[in-house]
This record gives structure tokens, C-alpha cells and sequence, in this order.
């Protein structure tokens, strides 16, 4: 039988035991229950995080954690627990209003937490716009969802803007009303030459109706118009006559018979 020397059996002494937040993390169902209601007094962030990875964390437990005021002093730790898809709904929903807007964001766009979590996130953001700067406001409008794009559209710095037109979820459907009069010229030409939305037919057709749009822009869609909507700007007299004027020239210039070239040419 072969002994262990000197070195190993003190080295065997001196490992440390398993931590708690390892046990936490790698605890099954019952087990992290227990381990969580013993040491619920000592848990710190460290662990609560390790509690919350665990796959087999249930909402009873995190109501332990929700109930354990102590855990409940530093933002960090209701970030997590309200980030988290298991936190019962009534935590979740009353740690929101605390939470700076970029945790905010998040999630808004958590498929994974519950709906009314989700829409109260979106409730919360949208009356935190006012106070962003126009940087913070630039990074939200880049991933920000359907409902804090409605109201970022209105924005009327065209920083927001550029970046709101890069957002994969806007859609047709949430820009078309940007066209309106209201919006600032400088916000409309932004459209106009945006290489994804300026290319389709609503857009454009909103953007050469609208009398804010400048007149540059307008003169670009024009004859890319059906003959019908171009006629129409021709005869509107809420348009300026240098619209109106260039619309007429578009249709004339369509109306004009095309001559062959001289044989030996074309």
C-alpha cells in the first residue's frame, strides 16, 4: 500500500472546501433551495448572480431573494432581478422605475421576460427621452423597439434621425408618418437620400407631398412618381409654384413623342 507523502497530505489539508457560490451554481432543484434559505442573511451579489445562472432557479426562489431587503440596497442587484425571466412579475414591475435606460432597453427587447414587463420598460423609457442627451438618444434610436421608435421619430435632431433609420426593427409602416409637415426639412432630405427607405414608393411619394420637403429632394422623386400622384402635386394649390411648376414639366416632358434617331445613328 503506497502512502501519501508529506507534501501531498498537506497540500490535501490546505484545499480549500467548495465554495457557496459554486454550490449555488452547480445546486439541482432542492438542493439550491436549501442552500438558499440557509444562507440567505450572508448571500451577497457574488452569489445571488450564481443563484439566478442556475437553470433550476424557480420564481419561489427568487421571491426568497426579492423578500431579503439586505439584497435589495444596491442597483446591481435589482438590475439583475429584474432582468431576470423568472422574477415573479410584481418584483419585476416595481424595480423598473429605479433603472437607468440603457437596462431599460434591454428589456424592451427580452423576448424571454413577460410582456407586461416588457411594456412597462417601454412606459418607462419613453418618459426618460426628454432628459437624454442627443448622444444617448442616437444610441437608443439605434435598437430601441416599435414603441420608442414612435416617439423617437419625432426628434428633431437629425443625429437621432440617421441612426433611427438604421434601426432593423423600423418599419414602412412606423417612418411613413415622419413625412409629415411638422418634421424639419433637414430630417425630410434625410429620408429622401436614405439608400434603404428612400428607394421605396410610400415614402417618397409622402415626402414630395409634403410641403416642408426640400425642394431639391422633391425635384429627385418626381419622376420616379406614378403619373397619377404627379398630376395631383401639379394641381394642388397648398403646394409652392416651384413645385407645382416642376411637376408640370415632368408630365409635359412624359407627354412629348419620342423621335427615332437619323438612320446610321442610335
Amino acid at each position: 500500500m503506497t502512502l501519501p507523502s508529506a507534501r501531498g497530505r498537506a497540500g490535501a489539508a490546505a484545499a480549500p472546501p467548495e465554495g457557496l457560490a459554486h454550490r449555488l451554481r452547480r445546486a439541482g432543484s432542492s438542493e439550491l433551495r436549501r442552500l438558499t434559505a440557509d444562507h440567505l442573511r450572508e448571500l451577497t451579489l457574488r452569489e445571488v448572480r450564481q443563484i439566478l445562472l442556475n437553470p433550476y432557479v424557480t420564481a419561489e426562489v427568487i421571491e426568497e431573494l426579492v423578500l431579503a431587503r439586505h439584497l435589495l440596497s444596491g442597483y446591481a442587484m435589482r438590475q439583475a432581478l429584474a432582468r431576470h425571466r423568472r422574477t415573479p412579475e410584481a418584483a419585476a414591475l416595481r424595480f423598473l422605475p429605479g433603472l437607468f435606460w440603457r437596462d431599460l432597453l434591454e428589456i424592451t427587447l427580452d423576448v424571454c421576460l413577460r410582456p407586461a414587463v416588457r411594456r412597462s420598460a417601454e412606459k418607462y423609457l419613453v418618459q426618460r427621452l426628454p432628459a437624454l442627451a442627443v448622444g444617448e438618444k442616437v444610441s437608443l434610436a439605434r435598437r430601441a423597439s416599435a414603441t420608442v421608435i414612435a416617439e423617437l421619430r419625432r426628434d428633431p435632431s437629425p443625429r437621432v434621425v440617421t441612426a433611427l433609420l438604421d434601426n432593423p426593427r423600423l418599419t414602412e409602416q412606423l417612418l411613413t408618418p415622419l413625412a409629415v409637415r411638422s418634421t424639419s426639412p433637414r430630417v425630410l432630405d434625410l429620408v429622401a437620400q436614405s439608400p434603404r427607405w428612400g428607394r421605396l414608393y410610400e415614402i417618397r411619394a409622402a415626402l414630395a407631398r409634403n410641403v416642408a420637403s426640400p425642394f431639391r429632394a422633391v425635384f429627385a422623386i418626381l419622376p420616379t412618381l406614378r403619373r397619377d400622384d404627379v398630376a395631383a402635386l401639379a394641381a394642388d394649390e397648398q403646394q409652392s409654384t416651384v413645385v407645382r411648376n416642376r411637376a408640370a414639366e415632368v408630365l409635359a416632358a412624359w407627354s412629348r413623342p419620342k423621335i427615332d434617331p437619323p438612320p446610321g445613328e442610335g
